[in-house]
């Protein structure tokens, strides 16, 4: 089969062995996969091994063969891959096991049953091959950690990435008022279809544009550029979600200012199978999709890394097998 690997420093499509399953494995033949900005960082992470190390963590599929006592699938069943590996219950925390899935950038992936669930129908393969990720993270820290409640307002920096993309649509379905931000005008102009309530320039002065509004929950996944700024328009006593830094991880904050307020600040990445299955349930009672970009197909795999480090991206881009 075809896979996209990182060997020898280099990121490259070659051949690569297809592997029958095992006890409890299903093999799965994908359909569509998803980037995300994890993907553009694993070379670096991964080094100079010579042997391939498969990259890709989102995609959807239809099941090939399945090894002795598979249970919940049979052949010919369309599925969607749960990338949080080994966390099955909700918790405070993942457990020492938890990793995150990758191998989905292949013409097929062999995985555990327990980590594969049921295509949503109301899904194309396109929209099912980008979801998992970005939707799950979003899902925990909004509800799981955020504690987002009907008539709460959500600020949330940054309306063009994928995890964005899935927050602010989840947040407006169960009933909050959604303030967002861009760097660039047109990108927060497309990003209108979303149905978030307020939008403000990355450039503007946040506080004097929201002229007061009382804001419950902040998240923020942008880190040093804007975690201050994002900071000093929460209300007192208000709550403030952490799942990513796409800019400095280390920068300084005032700590007497933070305790004054009596914010509260939660960490939050990936999600367990629990939160997983709860969010199927929930995009499929309220139709909620996949926002798409664009897509290429797996021979052009290296343009869609390029587009996606450019940031010129609304939603997600795919790539077709």
């Amino acid at each position: 089969m075809k896979a996209y690997v990182v060997k020898n420093a280099e990121q490259q499509l070659l051949e690569h062995p297809v592997r029958e399953p095992e006890e409890g494995q299903v093999l799965v033949r994908v359909i569509t996969a998803g980037l995300n900005h994890r993907d553009l960082k694993m070379k670096e992470r991964i080094g100079s091994q010579e042997q391939a190390y498969l990259l890709g963590s989102d995609g959807a599929g239809v099941v090939e063969a399945i090894g002795d006592n598979v249970s919940r699938f049979q052949l010919g069943d369309e599925v969607i891959f749960n990338p949080s590996l080994n966390w099955y219950n909700n918790a405070d925390a993942p457990p020492s096991s938890f990793k995150i899935l990758d191998g989905t950038f292949a013409e097929y992936l062999l995985i555990s049953e327990d980590f594969i669930e049921v295509k949503p129908s109301h899904m194309s393969w396109e929209e099912a091959g980008v979801f998992a990720l970005s939707a799950l993270t979003g899902y925990r820290a909004l509800f799981t950690q955020g504690n987002l409640k009907k008539g709460d307002t959500l600020f949330i920096p940054g309306a063009g990435g994928g995890v964005t993309t899935f927050i602010i649509q989840m947040a407006k379905a169960a009933g909050a008022r959604v303030i967002t931000t861009s760097r660039d005008e047109e990108k927060l102009e497309k990003a209108r279809q979303l149905g978030y309530d307020k939008g403000l320039l990355t450039s503007e002065d946040w506080g004097s544009a929201l002229e007061g509004e009382q804001i419950d929950l902040v998240i923020e996944s942008i880190g040093g550029a804007t975690f201050n700024r994002s900071l000093e328009v929460l209300k007192k006593g208000g709550r403030l979600v952490t799942f990513g830094s796409s800019t400095d991880d280390q920068f300084t904050f005032n700590l007497r200012q933070f305790f004054y307020g009596q914010y509260k600040m939660l960490g939050s990445t990936m999600g367990s199978r629990e939160e997983f299955r709860d969010l199927l349930h929930f995009c499929e009672v309220n139709k909620l999709k996949p926002i798409l970009d664009r897509g290429y197909c797996l021979d052009e795999i290296d343009e869609a890394f390029s587009y996606l480090a450019s940031q010129q991206q609304l939603g997600k881009v795919y790539i077709t097998m």
